[in-house]
């Protein structure tokens, strides 16, 4: 998870307070998530069962840097924007949270009435805009793209690849759209 990933260390080293909202996988699955990459070790081998001794210490070590980070995780699946708006809004006054990560957009929902999903994360888009502007800290919305990056013989994805919403990239400060190359590359030559 990208979002986990790049964004603990933040929270580890800086003690920088940061929520993150998971809306696609339970805190359990994050929290291995971020065991794993803290302490190097390959997630599959964690599940699966086959770890060495030096992974177990990995872990442990991991495990101590974990418990002393500043990380607030909320794992409500489907949260509505007004939800998710006021949790956000409590740990500021309470943590002081610099930073919000939601994985991901698509998966919210809005409380008011939309026509159609589009329309729905348009509103979320905005939604989130003003919250990071309210709160002033950044808001990193983790999102989707469309099967039609598969389709192109570079794989590199564009803005119009942002799922169901053009409103992504209107409301965004920054867009950093992802590649692995090297994805590609393996199943061309596995």
């Amino acid at each position: 998870n990208i979002g986990a990933s790049e964004s603990f260390p933040a929270a580890i080293k800086e003690k920088i307070p940061i929520a993150f909202f998971s809306v696609e996988m339970a805190r359990e699955q994050l929290v291995q998530r971020m065991l794993c990459a803290e302490g190097g070790v390959n997630a599959h081998q964690l599940r699966s069962g086959f770890l060495g001794e030096q992974d177990f210490s990995k872990l442990a070590i991991a495990a101590g840097k974990l418990s002393e980070a500043p990380i607030f995780i909320d794992d409500t699946p489907a949260i509505r924007a007004l939800e998710l708006r006021a949790k956000a809004r409590r740990l500021k006054a309470r943590e002081n949270i610099g930073l919000i990560i939601i994985d991901y957009l698509q998966l919210m929902q809005w409380s008011g009435r939309a026509e159609n999903k589009q329309q729905e994360i348009s509103e979320i888009s905005r939604s989130l805009k003003s919250l990071a502007r309210e709160l002033k800290i950044p808001v990193v919305a983790l999102s989707q793209l469309s099967r039609a990056v598969e389709a192109r013989a570079d794989h590199r994805p564009q803005l119009s690849d942002l799922r169901e919403s053009g409103a992504i990239e209107q409301d965004a400060d920054v867009v950093i759209l992802l590649l692995r190359e090297e994805y590609y590359d393996e199943k061309k030559n596995p």
